[in-house]
């Protein structure tokens, strides 16, 4: 097993895609966005669940061959809901051209909103979001979908970003991730919108689950759900100890840290490392076990905590 893939992204050849839907099991159809990239994989996964009446989970980016696929798999049955689980721009942006297209309900995650803790001098995280997304229904933490013989449930994950939903497919024992849970690589936590002890909660909520299956929003499906949250929090543990690590070594800067422990990662990726290593030093800070000179930010300087 190769449970992270490649940290914080990957650099991938962009391959050919689809262009129409693959069947997954008796409920569950795939098509992938031509969107393939170091942060996307080899493009956005949009599933297609249901049949007669069908939901999409994620349509993806407002790509009209993207839409056309997805219309076209559609065929002849009825779409009722287009469910997002966050806002990010090759998740959410194709909800609007289906449902001028077809009519359907978008319903999901709630809108993103923009943090007053600002950027920590990041560049501009909102520029990632769909600021556009403006949903029909909002669901919340256990709300539940009916389409055709499907039902869905809707479950909040926060992490990657605030409002982050994962839906389950109860019949199929069956789980949505979106960006929470990826074979591919590990998750992106990118404060102030992301937040690393929400994560973790996440994480840890999930292995109370008994899915068999977990279909992610990039990449291949996790086949064995339980051993690999458990790979999962054991690296992020193991990132944390790192970077404690770094600390007590005399590291003071976010800059340094990443040099360090990320070394064998493509430097284009550093960016979204360097953010994800200052998710791990918020929650280091809310648990006392880091010290941080003034507002904690990538410019910031952090030290171990003494006593």
């Amino acid at each position: 097993m190769r449970p992270l893939g490649r940290d914080e992204g990957a650099v991938i050849q962009a391959g050919t895609h689809p262009a129409v839907s693959a069947r997954l099991s008796a409920l569950t159809r795939r098509a992938l966005a031509p969107n393939p990239g170091p942060f996307t994989f080899t493009g956005t996964c949009s599933y297609l669940v249901g049949n007669g009446d069908v939901a999409i989970i994620d349509p993806g980016p407002d790509d009209p061959r993207h839409i056309g696929a997805l219309l076209a798999s559609i065929g002849g049955e009825r779409l009722r809901y287009v469910l997002v689980t966050h806002t990010h721009r090759d998740h959410s942006p194709a909800a609007r051209a289906l449902k001028q297209a077809t009519g359907a309900i978008i319903a999901g995650c709630a809108p993103y909103m923009p943090s007053e803790a600002g950027h920590h001098g990041a560049p501009n995280l909102d520029a990632a979001h769909d600021r556009t997304y403006a949903p029909d229904i909002v669901l919340r933490d256990g709300d539940t979908l009916e389409i055709g013989d499907a039902l869905l449930v809707a479950l909040a994950t926060p992490g990657h970003t605030a409002n982050h939903l994962c839906f389950a497919l109860a019949k199929e024992q069956a789980l949505f991730t979106g960006d929470h849970v990826m074979a591919w690589a590990t998750t992106v936590i990118a404060p102030p919108d992301g937040s690393m002890g929400a994560y973790m909660a996440s994480l840890e909520r999930l292995r109370g689950r008994g899915d068999r299956i977990y279909w992610p929003g990039h990449g291949e499906p996790v086949h064995d759900p339980q051993r690999f949250l458990r790979a999962l929090l054991h690296h992020r543990r193991a990132r944390e100890a790192a970077i404690l690590q770094r600390l007590e070594l005399g590291d003071e800067t976010i800059a340094e840290i990443v040099a360090h422990i990320y070394e064998g990662v493509d430097k284009r990726l550093h960016v979204a490392a360097a953010m994800t290593a200052l998710a791990h030093l918020e929650d280091l800070i809310s648990r006392d076990l880091v010290d941080c000179a003034g507002p904690p930010g990538l410019q910031a300087r952090f030290s171990p905590r003494r006593g």
